[in-house]
């Protein structure tokens, strides 16, 4: 799956600010608001981090590989993981 450059950017930029706002954690230098945002940025971290699983175990299961998937009657069998995978699925033919 090949995703624009923003993607990346977007992430790298977020992990560097996280990383940032930790340090000054960890100095016991940041403000209210930088804690408040490091919690925001943690989340988002976490829920690409499964997103990123699920895509991962999704490449896995395509090849007959062995993965926790979900299966439902009224569902497209797919691998779920709070908060990281994608709600939409695919068309059955």
């Amino acid at each position: 799956m090949t995703q624009p450059i923003s993607y990346s950017t977007i992430g790298k930029i977020t992990l560097e600010k996280l990383q940032s706002i930790t340090s000054k954690m960890r100095d016991n230098t940041a403000t209210a608001e930088e804690r408040q945002f490091a919690l925001l940025l943690q989340e988002i971290v976490a829920l690409a981090n499964n997103r990123l699983s699920v895509t991962e175990n999704e490449s896995e299961f395509s090849k007959g590989e062995s993965v926790w998937v979900e299966r439902t009657a009224a569902h497209y069998p797919h691998i779920r993981l709070h908060g990281g995978a994608r709600e939409e699925d695919p068309e059955r033919g």
